[in-house]
């Protein structure tokens, strides 16, 4: 291996956090289509991932985001996980959208 990391720095896969980050979003956002991927295995090396904290991807479809940019939709979902953006997720990739939005892109 290169790079100096080792096979102890390659991130498994957390299916406890997944459920916390698919339980936060749910309370407080009502999604009615939510999909959290933990993509922290793809990040072998990286300083967050040696530092414990994960990488997730989180697509989400709720009726809340509605007359809100992109940047709003963001925030409302940093507030519902709270914490955990300190503590267990070092980054964290979001598509949110309105349920009109995901009917456009599925059709």
């Amino acid at each position: 291996m290169s790079e100096g990391w080792t096979e102890a720095d390659i991130p498994r896969l957390n299916p406890e956090r997944v459920l916390r980050i698919r339980q936060r979003l749910t309370e407080a956002l009502a999604p009615v289509l939510l999909e959290v991927n933990d993509d922290s295995h793809k990040h072998a090396g990286h300083a967050g991932a040696r530092d414990g904290q994960g990488h997730f991807s989180v697509s989400i479809v709720s009726d809340v985001f509605a007359g809100k940019p992109p940047l709003a939709r963001h925030r409302l979902v940093y507030a519902a996980l709270g914490e955990m953006m300190r503590t267990d997720i070092h980054a964290l990739v979001i598509q949110a959208r309105i349920p009109e939005e995901a009917n456009q892109t599925s059709a």
